[in-house]
């Protein structure tokens, strides 16, 4: 029977795969073909989706961009065998935007059935945690320090030292959480794996709790991640029915179990504390600290709040050493990074690579440069509240060192490209305005000066006093960057500095006629 894959991932589906799934099946029905449909997750090559694929005996051959007026074309040129047809890219694994990645996180995603607890062991899935529980937790927390694994949510803080902090800190009991509320805009590596191979996730959580001495863990997933919740769902019970998770995980002895819980969708959430006070049943608002999570979290017990993807590395590490994932990368940037490229751009999707490309190799030979043919004017690393970097800063590697020297962030690996129309004025005015939005109100500096960014702002694109307001938004900046509570208000500065300072052109168009008068 000839395997048909067809992605359930959300991007996948937000371009027609459902309707093209529907077409396949009922053309396959009416020429009497017997097909097996897996829906699988996606390979990431965001451009190409619906990318359907097809198991053949040398390899799955891809067709992008199906859409279901495709399919009866598909049929007459025996893409079941894996024919000719102009949708046709060939075996997945050569295409180059594939071939030339480096995938460890995403070793499954999109290969297997996502829900499929055999299918993920035939992939070499559990590796990591027979290995766990072969050595011991100490044993196990020595492995991901030696990996040089660093949070991926983006504060870069080493994972292994989160992970001895809250094992030796004393206490009745210990928690895991992953911290799913991705909320970034061009940001969307968590979904892929949760919907592309939730199983990653649900093993590193179990190792991470093996390890502390946890026997609980949560997932806070954002709202707006429907499709997560459903493919989540499916896994957790998958893993509790094969005995991946319970009073005895794997017969090991070792009892753990995961919760799924949904937040409301504020941003602020995706912050440890704010979360932490959400799934308390809380309102999502920041603790001061200290104390850490590591010492007094959930429930005011030791926590560990671990990004998705940092959780989703552990199995890989345990499986193959942390040495073998250290071997990757550059300086203190060691492993591989899910980079999540979006915005204008030719090549929108996820590419694994070992840390240390040039911003330049990824934006114009990975991503192709921009979508609209027009020059690349600014790339915003790292989120809404990261800074905006010019071409001239495109020779800067990307690791988390080199971006600190140009007061950037890598933060979560989300890069968004801007053509040379982008107003930088306008894209300051938005980082502030979100940060106004999105506060949680707590502290006084991202609560009212982020409104006040906004209003000068608004001030010096209408030419009012333009350079005094402009020295008054860096004092602003300043001000929030080292007075706010958490990395909401202490980031939102990093759009609006960099904008003042590599486009300084446009926070003064409304003073350029008087001037050549």
């Amino acid at each position: 029977m000839t395997k048909v894959y067809v992605p359930r991932d959300m991007a996948a589906l937000a371009v027609g795969a459902k309707r093209v799934l529907a077409a396949i099946e009922k053309e396959a029905a009416a020429r009497g073909e017997t097909i097996q449909i897996i829906r699988n997750g996606s390979r990431g090559l965001l451009w190409l989706e619906p990318l359907v694929e097809v198991e053949t005996p040398e390899g799955r051959i891809g067709y992008g961009n199906v859409k279901p007026s495709d399919v009866p074309s598909l049929f007459d040129a025996g893409f079941l065998k894996g024919g000719a047809h102009p949708l046709s890219i060939g075996k997945v694994e050569d295409h180059p935007y594939w071939a030339k990645q480096t995938r460890v996180t995403f070793e499954r995603v999109g290969i297997i059935d996502p829900v499929n607890l055999d299918d993920y062991v035939a992939h070499g899935g559990g590796q990591g945690l027979a290995k766990a529980f072969e050595i011991g937790p100490a044993k196990v927390i020595e492995e991901v320090t030696k990996s040089g694994l660093r949070g991926r949510g983006g504060a870069g803080f080493p994972a292994g030292i989160k992970w001895k902090t809250v094992a030796d800190a004393p206490a009745d009991r210990r928690y895991v959480v992953t911290n799913a509320d991705e909320g970034d805009s061009g940001t969307f590596a968590d979904r892929m794996v949760m919907e592309g191979d939730p199983f990653v996730l649900i093993e590193g959580m179990t190792i991470c709790g093996y390890a502390i001495g946890a026997s609980k863990g949560f997932i806070y997933l954002r709202a707006e991640y429907p499709q997560c919740a459903e493919v989540l769902t499916e896994a957790l019970e998958a893993a509790r029915k094969g005995g991946w998770l319970g009073p005895n995980v794997r017969g090991s002895g070792f009892a753990f179990d995961i919760e799924l819980r949904i937040g409301a969708g504020a941003y602020v959430c995706g912050e440890e504390t704010s979360l932490l006070e959400s799934l308390e049943g809380h309102r999502g608002i920041v603790r001061a600290k200290p104390p850490l999570p590591a010492h007094v979290g959930f429930m005011g017990r030791p926590t560990v709040v671990n990004n998705v993807l940092t959780l989703a590395t552990a199995p890989a590490i345990l499986a193959k050493g942390g040495e073998y994932y250290a071997s990757f990368g550059v300086g203190r940037s060691r492993g591989t990074m899910p980079l999540q490229i979006a915005g204008n751009v030719k090549f929108g999707g996820l590419y694994e690579t070992p840390f240390g490309l040039t911003l330049g190799e990824i934006v114009n030979d990975i991503g192709g440069g921009t979508l609209s043919g027009r020059p690349v004017r600014a790339v915003q690393c790292g989120g809404p509240l990261g800074a905006y970097v010019p071409p001239s800063l495109f020779d800067t590697p990307f690791d988390y060192e080199a971006f600190q020297k140009h007061d950037s962030l890598i933060g979560h690996g989300g890069l968004v490209v801007f053509d040379d129309t982008v107003d930088m004025a306008q894209m300051a005015r938005f980082g502030m305005e979100f940060c106004a939005i999105e506060s949680c109100g707590k502290c006084t500096p991202c609560r009212i000066g982020s409104t006040r960014g906004v209003e000068t702002i608004d001030k010096i694109v209408e030419g009012v006093d333009v350079e005094a307001n402009i020295e008054l938004l860096s004092d602003l900046c300043n001000t929030m960057k080292f007075g706010s509570l958490c990395a909401l208000g202490g980031f939102a500065p990093y759009p609006v500095e960099s904008a003042l300072r590599h486009y300084p052109e446009d926070f003064r168009k409304a003073t350029l006629p008087a001037a050549a008068e």
